[in-house]
């Protein structure tokens, strides 16, 4: 089925226009997403040979510089696992698993892991750390074959694929009932950027087609797992960097202005984490989250028993 030919299904109010798409708040879907939706097959090119080497040519080399306060971002995250799971439930499957660093993060942990990744370059990655990795991506051919798990973990997953709906319905079969699934997705159209649009005069610079097709907030990415047969149990989130545009230290299109920001965020979490008060830091990031504000949205659902 072409783009063309689904154009029927999705109808709302438009949100942005950005290099020939729209941006509409799907009726249908619950949530924000491109129109014309991109075809998978428009998108396997670009996930299987570009996207590391062409839209991000410097994620490996950052991630390796950012390893330090990713292993504090990753080992809280499995201790949420940890703390929602039986002692001894320790299986987990990353769905776009990247260079494998989480993964990585998993096994030093004790954890059984495996991941599902596109990318060539990222799959070869991520078996040089001694990863297995499964090099395809999720659909109901793959997915036959990769067993049950007690989390399946997406994280910068559901914003690029054509059909989040069909993603949850995949997902389901592959988490043990009373088992973990968590979900990490862009914030955008938040109330930062709605400031940012509406007084500063940005142009909504989170809008990038093809890459991202979908946008979630925390309520509609709630809605779209509960209907997947997930409650959510946990919301939290990362760092509201767009503050830093609010406060006149405007990033976009200055990569080196960007790290700087990226750096004293990770500066701050750090310290706080030095000093013993990494609980007040989520504390404090999930009243963000409470707020609708923060970088991501990330949330923790369980499949009942």
């Amino acid at each position: 089925m072409t783009r063309q030919d689904r154009s029927h299904d999705h109808q709302g109010a438009v949100c942005a226009q950005v290099g020939g798409f729209d941006v509409i708040d799907c009726v249908a879907c619950g949530f924000r997403h491109l129109m014309p939706v991109p075809t998978a097959e428009e998108l396997e090119s670009v996930y299987r040979h570009e996207y590391y080497s062409q839209e991000k040519p410097l994620y490996l080399e950052r991630t390796r510089e950012d390893r330090p306060w990713t292993d504090l971002v990753y080992d809280e995250r499995y201790e949420r696992f940890e703390s929602l799971l039986p002692a001894g439930a320790r299986t987990i499957l990353d769905v776009g698993s990247g260079p494998g660093f989480f993964l990585l993060r998993g096994q030093e942990r004790g954890w059984k892991t495996l991941g599902i990744e596109p990318s060539t370059q990222s799959a070869a990655h991520s078996r040089e750390l001694g990863l297995e990795i499964v090099e395809e991506f999720l659909d109901d051919r793959t997915a036959a074959g990769l067993g049950t798990f007690d989390v399946v973990h997406l994280s910068q997953v559901l914003e690029h694929i054509p059909d989040p709906t069909a993603m949850l319905r995949l997902i389901h079969g592959l988490v043990k009932p009373g088992g973990l699934v968590c979900i990490v997705v862009p914030n955008d159209f938040n109330p930062f950027q709605k400031a940012l649009r509406e007084v500063c005069g940005f142009e909504p610079w989170w809008v990038a087609p093809p890459h991202h097709i979908n946008f979630f907030d925390f309520d509609s990415l709630g809605r779209l797992m509960e209907n997947g047969g997930f409650p959510v149990l946990e919301r939290d989130t990362s760092f509201p960097i767009d503050m830093f545009l609010l406060m006149g230290e405007n990033y976009v299109g200055n990569d080196k202005l960007g790290r700087q920001c990226h750096s004293r965020r990770k500066q701050l979490e750090m310290n706080l984490a030095k000093a013993g008060l990494g609980d007040l830091k989520r504390r404090l990031y999930r009243s963000f989250a409470d707020l609708g504000l923060g970088r991501e949205v990330v949330l923790i659902g369980r499949r009942p028993q």
